[in-house]
């Protein structure tokens, strides 16, 4: 076999070998906030395997605080947030980051036609 057909193998071989290589991707990760609105008591879960066990262990969390508590945001590879207002309406929303899921979340209080809001609880995934 000729040198330069035995070089061209070589690296034909070299090159395939990198391309085949599998590239893991990172797993997704879910968080909940569970949110009582007649106590304001909360629950929360994060970097969790699923949407379904997230807000469950949130609901879970809750419930030892109150009977009403309901699911106000769950999040995925990010962050989520709850405002309340003093008179108890709220908002939830997520974002990239605590900072942005915070100010969405009082913007969506806010939008409820509540006043006074702040962030009560937040969390986010590791991812």
């Amino acid at each position: 076999m000729p040198r330069f057909s035995v070089a061209a193998l070589a690296l034909t071989t070299l090159l395939a070998s990198f391309a085949v290589v599998p590239v893991a991707a990172a797993e997704d990760q879910f968080g909940a906030i569970a949110l009582s609105p007649s106590t304001g008591s909360v629950g929360w879960s994060y970097n969790h395997e699923s949407r379904r066990r997230a807000e469950r262990i949130a609901m879970g969390n809750c419930r030892g605080y109150a009977d009403d508590c309901r699911i106000a945001i769950y999040f995925r590879n990010a962050c989520g947030a709850v405002a309340q207002s003093p008179d108890g309406g709220w908002g939830a929303d997520w974002g990239v980051d605590r900072r942005e899921a915070e100010r969405n979340a009082i913007d969506a209080c806010y939008n409820e036609g509540n006043s006074g809001c702040r962030v009560i609880r937040w969390a986010c995934t590791d991812h």
